[in-house]
């Protein structure tokens, strides 16, 4: 039997400071850091941390990084996630609403799921805009959405998209943004990830599998399908297969690493580092952990990992563009939901 009222979707990512100013980059670092998903480390240790010290040394750099990534029109992840929404909801049509929203600032998981419910929508699909499932992205985006809906008397019919890490029309995608560079002009290619605490990829292990073996990541089996490293893996295989690229030709590498804990491994930097010396001098680099550009991608990899491979000795360093708000996956995403 169809549901009387529409089917609320709800676009989720990361988040991104209000402006590139200190104040509202100490608020979003305030904000982001001291979820337990994020830093898993017990809560007066945390705060302490986050509040005494990251927060308040941190803001300051990263305000300048922020200042260089910002566009005219705003934060380029709001950017691409509002003109997404907009075109998710007009190729849905009339019996769905969508709204964005981000975990950690504006517009809230909270402001979002409100809306939706003065829609009286009698369902509401969460979609995270991250391929793999991790404790600290996804994990934290399903619990603030439960720890809201848990107050309402009245809750609608609910369903999570966990992830979609293999998808082949996501695969697509990426591979298509991928021809628009001559992959045979580069001597490798990296498929660089946003890199987790070894720690809590141990957390989330209930099979004793992580980490027990040199390849444990290598395939998606019942005891490490939850699994970000796996479920990394397993986007880079499929990006490696439908381009053609030989295993010795790329690299799976983490970035984006805090803090002296051990975290994924190898370590972009390291890998950077590690070609350079063998004498490569051309890098083609995906990001396939984000939908979305951002200062992971545009700072980190294309200006500063770029300008660190170029002082070693590389010649050039290119940044495969993410999937942003274009057409292609807009139509992929709509039809994903409705699914």
């Amino acid at each position: 039997m169809p549901l009387p009222g529409k089917t609320g979707i709800l676009i989720v990512n990361l988040g991104t400071p209000d402006s590139p100013e200190r104040k509202d980059v100490y608020t979003y670092l305030k904000q982001f850091l001291t979820d337990y998903r994020v830093i898993d480390i017990p809560w007066l240790q945390r705060n302490l941390l986050v509040r005494g010290i990251i927060a308040p040394f941190r803001s300051g750099s990263s305000a300048k990084l922020y200042k260089k990534l910002w566009l005219p029109a705003g934060s380029p992840l709001k950017i691409y996630g509002m003109s997404l929404s907009a075109k998710v909801q007009q190729i849905l049509g009339n019996e769905f609403v969508v709204r964005l929203a981000m975990r950690y600032q504006n517009p809230s998981i909270e402001k979002a799921l409100m809306e939706l419910r003065a829609e009286h929508v009698s369902k509401i699909v969460i979609f995270p805009l991250f391929p793999q499932y991790a404790s600290a992205s996804t994990g934290s985006f399903f619990e603030e959405v439960m720890r809201i809906l848990s107050k309402w008397q009245a809750i609608p019919a609910l369903q999570f998209v966990q992830s979609y890490h293999d998808h082949p029309e996501m695969i697509d995608a990426y591979v298509e943004n991928a021809r628009k560079y001559d992959l045979a002009d580069y001597d490798h290619i990296l498929f660089s990830f946003h890199g987790i605490p070894q720690r809590q990829m141990i957390k989330a292990d209930d099979c004793n599998h992580c980490l027990q073996t040199a390849d444990c990541c290598q395939t998606i089996t019942v005891k490490n399908q939850f699994c970000y490293s796996a479920q990394s893996h397993s986007t880079a295989f499929a990006l490696a297969e439908k381009l053609g690229i030989p295993k010795n030709k790329y690299t799976i590498s983490f970035q984006s690493r805090l803090g002296r804990d051990p975290w994924m491994q190898p370590y972009t930097v390291d890998v950077i580092k590690d070609l350079a010396k063998v004498g490569v001098k051309k890098v083609l680099v995906f990001c396939p952990a984000f939908t979305s550009d951002c200062l992971e991608t545009t700072i980190e990899i294309e200006d500063e990992y770029r300008n660190e491979f170029i002082s070693l000795g590389g010649e050039k360093m290119d940044l495969v563009e993410s999937l942003n708000d274009s057409d292609n996956w807009a139509n992929i995403v709509a039809k994903m939901l409705q699914s």
